[in-house]
C-alpha cells in the first residue's frame, strides 16, 4: 500500500501567526503549563528558524536563556485542533483514507486514485490546494508509514520526496532519533552506543530483541525500512462543537455547571431527535490568563438524556479543579451512538440479578473504577494464604 505523509512543521506557531499577523517573521514561543497544578511553563512550539537552539518540551526558562527577545504566546489547543480538523476534512476530499497522527502529521492512502490523479505530482498538487499555503507542508510518498514519514522529513518546505525500491542505503546513515519509539528505547540505544540505523541493522535481530524486549523487533525492522503498521483512517462520525464566553470570569462550580448544561442542551437538541446519545466528549475551559484545562469524558453506555451526562461532567469538574478563573467553556462531542438493546430474562431471579449488575455498572461509571468485588480462587493449593484467592470486579 502506498501512503502519502503530510507534515506541517511548527503548526501551533503558524496558527497563531495566521490569527495575529503581527507575529509573522518574529522569533516567538508558544508556551503551555506543565499541568493544571503546576506553574511551570513548557515550550509547545516555536517560530521557524529557532530549530537549532530549541526543542519542544523544554522549560520556558531554558528557552528564554537562549532567545530572551522572543514573543510569548499562550497555547490554545482547541483552536489548533479545530484548524487541523479543517485540514483533515479537506484532505478527505482527495482520499477517504486519512489518518491523523498527532497535531502536525497525517497519512493518506493513495492506492486506487490513479483514475482521478494519474501521477504522483497530481496528488501532491491536490494536497497543496487542500492545505493553506502558510503551513508549507512537507510531503513524502512511500510503501509504508515510516518511509513516508522520513521522505516528508527530508523534503523542503512546500516540497515532496518519493521513496521507492530498496530504502536501506538511504536509512543507514540516519540517526536513531528518527525512530517513532519510546523515549526509554531511544535512551537505551544511546547507552549501547548505537547512533545510526545502519548500526542497528548490522546486529542480529534475536539478541537485539532480547535486550530491548517487545519493542526491539519493531526497532530492528524500522531501521531496515520495514513497517507493517496499518493505516487507521478517521472514523466518519457525527461530531458537534459548542462553546460559550462567560459574562464574567468565575471559579464557581455552579456557574460552570450552568454553562455546561446550556451547551449540553444544544447537543441533545441536535442529536436527540435521531434517538442518539453521547458516548464521549471533550470538555475544555480557558481562563482569563489563557491557561488551558481539558478532559476527555467517556460513558460506558451512551448518555441518552441531559441529567445522565451532567452528573458525569459534574464529577469530573469536582475531581479536576480549574487552573484559574474561567472565562470560556467549550465542548466537542467526539462520539455519539444508539442505546444497546438487551433482552431481559423471563425468570424473576435472573431479572433481579440483571438490575443489580446494571446498578453496579452505573456506580463504577460514575466513580471511575471498580467498587464491588468478588472472591475468586487462584491458587487454592498455595501455602501462602494471600495467593489462594484474589478479588475481581463483580461487573466483569
Amino acid at each position: 500500500m502506498r501512503l502519502l505523509c503530510v507534515l506541517l512543521p511548527h503548526f501551533p506557531w503558524t496558527c497563531e501567526a495566521r490569527r495575529n499577523p503581527a507575529l509573522a517573521g518574529r522569533p516567538g514561543l508558544v508556551v503551555q503549563s506543565k499541568d493544571s497544578s503546576s506553574s511551570q511553563k513548557l515550550v509547545l512550539d516555536f517560530s521557524p528558524g529557532l530549530d537549532d537552539d530549541l526543542e519542544v518540551g523544554m522549560t520556558l526558562q531554558q528557552a528564554l536563556a537562549r532567545h530572551g527577545q522572543s514573543a510569548l504566546v499562550p497555547s490554545d489547543m482547541p483552536f489548533y485542533r479545530s484548524a487541523f480538523n479543517e485540514i483533515l476534512d479537506s484532505l478527505e476530499n482527495i482520499s477517504p483514507l486519512v489518518e491523523e497522527a498527532g497535531l502536525d502529521c497525517a497519512y493518506i492512502g493513495i492506492d486506487g486514485l490513479h483514475l482521478i490523479y494519474p501521477d504522483d505530482k497530481d496528488i501532491i498538487a491536490a494536497v497543496r490546494l487542500a492545505v493553506p499555503e502558510a503551513f508549507l507542508p512537507r510531503m513524502g510518498i512511500a510503501g509504508n508509514k515510516f518511509l513516508a514519514y522520513l521522505a516528508a522529513r527530508r523534503s523542503p518546505p512546500g516540497g515532496h520526496q518519493v521513496f521507492s525500491g530498496d530504502a536501506a542505503p538511504l536509512l543507514k546513515d540516519l540517526p536513531c532519533s528518527v525512530l517513532p519509539v519510546s523515549l526509554k528505547s531511544l535512551n537505551r540505544l544511546r547507552e549501547f552506543g548505537l547512533k545510526t540505523l545502519g548500526q542497528v541493522t548490522a546486529l542480529p535481530p534475536g539478541p537485539f530483541q532480547s535486550q530491548f524486549g517487545p519493542e526491539g523487533k519493531r526497532i530492528w525492522e524500522l531501521a531496515g525500512g520495514i513497517d507493517a503498521t496499518p493505516l487507521h483512517p478517521r472514523m466518519m462520525e457525527v461530531t458537534r462543537e459548542e462553546s460559550a464566553v462567560l459574562s464574567s470570569v468565575t471559579v464557581s462550580l455552579e456557574a460552570l455547571l450552568f454553562t455546561v448544561e446550556t451547551l449540553l442542551r444544544r447537543v441533545f437538541a441536535a442529536i436527540g431527535r435521531r434517538g442518539m446519545g453521547v458516548r464521549s466528549l471533550t470538555l475544555w475551559t480557558r481562563t482569563w490568563n489563557a491557561e488551558q484545562w481539558e478532559r476527555v469524558i467517556r460513558f460506558k453506555e451512551p448518555a441518552m438524556d441531559l441529567r445522565t451526562a451532567l452528573l458525569r461532567v459534574k464529577r469530573v469538574l469536582e475531581d479536576y479543579p480549574q487552573p484559574g478563573p474561567v472565562e470560556q467553556v467549550g465542548m466537542k462531542v467526539t462520539g455519539v451512538g444508539y442505546p444497546r438493546g438487551r433482552q431481559r430474562s423471563l425468570f424473576p431471579d435472573l431479572r433481579a440479578q440483571d438490575h443489580l449488575m446494571d446498578d453496579i455498572r452505573q456506580l463504577e461509571s460514575r466513580l471511575g473504577n471498580p467498587q464491588i468485588y468478588k472472591v475468586k480462587e487462584v491458587e487454592p493449593w498455595s501455602r501462602i494464604p494471600e495467593r489462594r484467592y484474589a478479588l475481581t470486579p463483580t461487573s466483569r
